[in-house]
């Protein structure tokens, strides 16, 4: 399983995540950094008091067996294409020609195996780590410190902030103690504790470099950097504070050669929490959307627009038919606050948004044509969730096949429909059957469904053969699925 690698690349060099790590990656040699000594000569730093450096392995002792490794493996699909052989297709100009030929056995799907990192928040077996890490899983193995190994179930994973929580069948684990990474300050000790390259419960060590960071494809997460040693199979280990707090989840790194370069990114600890909750209450994250496109106030941005300083979020697109739209935005406003939270970046607009609950009504500050003024906006829900719960060996939503995710609101008003879910992914008997990504279920066996939670009892209750009702595109079609 190949890290995964952000579209986005800057100077040539690229941000890629700290696992999953695949076996046929290389381990790359590693040579320690040279020890700092002050100046010899440097009266005035003689005379100032001197810092020594702390020592971790208390820290380590305490925190270090709730850390885990998590193995993976995914069934990698091997397809291609044959002239005539894509179905009935008259249009093919090889049709007629390779009539009454054979479909050649397609290829077995290859398993693929990586490594990434984890940690134990709760002694009955809830732990944390990236969604990158068991992306695509198959089945999900946990290693304790004391050799201990565990099926996990992947209760849901969130691509958005790249979270995922799993669970395992035990009690009286050793668990972290969780901090709060919005009182950390930059230039402060942290550490962290992984796998990287495969090698276990590996202790790195460095400094806060900066808070807030926005990275390309990273969405709203606001990473905190860190120059500790991160590299592949990380992913997903914690960053500990001094006060042995975990504040962060190790994600990315920023790397021109795939392995750690000085700049490492963590997801703060308080969206990875709101993000476990959503997961192991619902399956899935709802998170509120404007329907705006923003950029950053520059210096003579600000002096165009007559603002006193360089701040805000600039609104560049809005979306027709969004709440920011029903809400009287347009292209040119710089909003400065929502709710009285002042926005200093355009950064700052979206995770403030993806934390407001859809539907939630809120005020916006914003700066139009030299003067400001405030806006009552409801806040719509962003598209694009999936509900992911598989088990450690089967497909997703267990013997059914399907990861689903209920409908938007204007989804329902384009299809006119109250109820049904959208098929975000699919394997198993239901790919079996023929049901496909973006298709509509709208009931099982004659029952209505509303909920990913109601489909599953459904399944539960309903045998070997069901017979799910499908809308694609604009037909509605019936579609036996047999579980065997």
């Amino acid at each position: 399983m190949k890290p995964k690698i952000l579209i986005a690349l800057l100077a040539a060099a690229g941000l890629a995540s700290t696992g999953v790590l695949a076996w046929r990656d290389h381990v790359a040699a590693v040579t320690p950094p040279a020890a700092v000594t002050a100046p010899a000569t440097a009266p005035a730093l003689a005379a100032a008091p001197r810092l020594q450096l702390t020592n971790f392995s208390e820290l380590v002792d305490k925190y270090g067996p709730a850390v885990v490794n998590i193995s993976v493996t995914s069934n990698v699909k091997a397809s291609y294409s044959i002239p005539g052989f894509g179905g009935s297709d008259r249009q093919d100009p090889f049709f007629e020609f390779f009539r009454g030929f054979r479909m050649p056995e397609m290829p077995k799907p290859a398993p693929m195996r990586g490594q990434g990192s984890g940690f134990i928040v709760s002694a009955d077996g809830y732990i944390l780590t990236n969604a990158h890490v068991v992306d695509d899983a198959s089945e999900v193995s946990v290693k304790l410190t004391d050799r201990r190994e565990f099926k996990a179930k992947v209760v849901g994973a969130d691509a958005q902030s790249d979270v995922a929580l799993l669970k395992i069948d035990a009690k009286n684990l050793p668990t972290v103690r969780l901090g709060n990474s919005a009182a950390t300050h930059v230039g402060e000790w942290v550490v962290a504790i992984g796998a990287p390259y495969g090698f276990e419960n590996t202790v790195t060590a460095g400094i806060v470099s900066a808070k807030s960071r926005s990275l390309p494809d990273g969405g709203f997460v606001p990473f905190i950097q860190t120059d500790a040693a991160v590299n592949p199979g990380n992913s997903g280990g914690p960053l500990f504070n001094l006060a042995g707090e975990v504040i962060g989840i190790n994600s990315q790194i920023y790397s021109r050669t795939g392995g750690y370069q000085g700049l490492s990114f963590a997801v703060p600890i308080e969206i990875a929490l709101k993000v476990k909750d959503e997961l192991a209450a619902h399956g899935r994250v709802t998170r509120g959307r404007l329907g705006v496109t923003v950029q950053e106030v520059n210096a003579a941005l600000a002096d165009s627009f007559g603002l006193d300083r360089p701040r805000g979020a600039l609104v560049a697109e809005v979306e027709k038919g969004s709440p920011a739209e029903r809400a009287g935005l347009e292209p040119g406003d710089v909003i400065t606050a929502m709710d009285g939270k002042a926005i200093e970046r355009s950064s700052d607009l979206p995770v403030l948004v993806a934390e407001t609950a859809p539907g939630t009504k809120a005020n916006l500050e914003v700066w139009r044509k030299g003067a400001g003024r405030k806006l009552a906006i409801t806040v719509g829900e962003r598209k694009g969730e999936k509900v992911a719960a598989r088990d450690g060996g089967s497909a997703p939503s267990g013997r059914l096949g399907l990861a689903v995710r209920p409908l938007t609101r204007d989804e329902r008003r384009e299809i006119d429909a109250r109820d049904g879910l959208v098929v975000e992914d699919v394997s198993g008997p239901a790919e079996k059957a023929g049901i496909q990504e973006g298709d509509i279920v709208l009931a099982l066996n004659g029952q209505p469904v509303k909920s990913p939670e109601q489909l599953r009892e459904l399944v539960a209750k309903g045998g070997k053969h069901l017979a799910l009702l499908v809308q694609r595109n604009d037909s509605k079609l019936f579609i036996p699925v047999d579980l065997g």
